[in-house]
């Protein structure tokens, strides 16, 4: 078996391939990303093949040129690969060959590369997201100048013609030239995105109805189109994950554990890394689950551990368990029930 360590960049890409006895039978050497005849081509001779490469914008073009071809695609965690981060002395051919040299020691962190669907769908959650989180900072800093003058108005409101009327009429003696010029340069700019916005959740509508987990995961309370599109893109498959707890980890809602000597373990806040667009889609719902259907075992749940320990901690503790009935569901392909569902051997 070979194995080579691919450090890609945006306009070339550095090989080095070892055997597996770690001699180096190719080293390390540069390759423009349009020369895809000759990165094939040198490769080729070198079977069974295992290719690494680390996360980052230039992977998915390599993932799909190779993995056709029969060679293994292994696809490296940038942020944990701590030993060549942290490396005193850094160039492109000593990191091609020591991913592959840390690929045959087993120190790889793999990383689930996605299909070019996925992908796709990812684009386009991405894309929704980022619109959606602009028109909240503008919504945003019209509540700002309405605190600056002692006005306060429920959020939600206002991206309502109700809400805008409100400021036009109760806000709008109390706010100067220039405030009221800020406003209106507000509304005007969130008037532009609202509809690309309502683009975009067609879309997703659409491309959900094509996906048979997507439906699966809205009859859930709370998981709309949108969010179960997304938790479809990174979840799936669900058979990578072996156990509900290893979705839960992967999702960051797994609290840190540390235990040295005989000190019992010490159980700590959640991960700031792990993968932010399941765990914030798992919060958001939970928030969403117990406002529209507050009698499911779900919401007792979490009134039971907000009356204990705040509201806080009650989201992300039920939002752990939402990760788990949704790994239930996906592994059984059961819709959601009242009771938890019970998870397939």
């Amino acid at each position: 078996m070979f194995v080579a360590g691919i450090d890609a960049h945006a306009t070339y890409s550095v090989i080095a391939i070892v055997s597996n006895t770690g001699q180096l039978v190719q080293a390390p050497i540069r390759i423009n990303n349009t020369e895809e005849d000759r990165l094939v081509e040198l490769l080729e001779p070198y079977r069974p093949l295992e290719v690494v490469v680390e996360t980052s914008p230039a992977w998915p073009w390599l993932f799909d040129r190779l993995e056709d071809r029969g060679i293994h695609f292994v696809l490296a965690h940038a942020k944990r690969l701590r030993v060549i981060a942290e490396s005193n002395y850094k160039s492109d051919d000593i990191d091609a060959e020591l991913l592959a040299r840390m690929r045959l020691a087993g120190l790889i962190p793999e990383v689930h590369p996605k299909s070019i669907e996925q992908r796709e769908q990812a684009v386009l959650l991405r894309n929704r997201a980022r619109l959606v989180r602009e028109r909240t900072r503008m919504v945003n800093r019209i509540h700002a100048q309405l605190h600056n003058v002692g006005l306060h108005l429920e959020r939600g409101r206002m991206l309502t013609q109700d809400g805008r009327q409100w400021v036009r009429t109760v806000a709008w003696p109390l706010l100067g030239d220039e405030r009221r010029l800020f406003i209106d340069m507000q509304w005007a700019l969130i008037d532009q995105l609202e509809p690309m916005i309502k683009t975009l959740d067609r879309r997703v509508e659409r491309m959900g109805r094509e996906i048979p987990a997507v439906a699966l995961l809205e009859t859930v309370p709370g998981i709309g189109p949108y969010r179960a599109l997304l938790i479809a893109t990174e979840a799936m498959p669900i058979e990578r994950f072996r156990t509900p707890g290893h979705l839960v980890s992967y999702a960051g809602l797994a609290p840190r554990s540390s235990q040295s000597g005989l000190r019992p373990i010490r159980h700590g806040s959640i991960p700031a890394g792990a993968n932010r667009w399941l765990r914030g889609t798992f919060v958001r719902a939970v928030v969403s689950h117990v406002a529209h259907a507050p009698d499911s075992w779900l919401s007792q749940s979490y009134e039971q551990i907000r009356q204990r320990l705040g509201w806080q901690v009650a989201r992300v503790a039920t939002a752990r368990r939402l990760a788990r009935a949704v790994h239930a569901m996906l592994r059984t392909g059961e819709v959601w029930h009242d009771e938890p569902v019970t998870q397939a051997n």
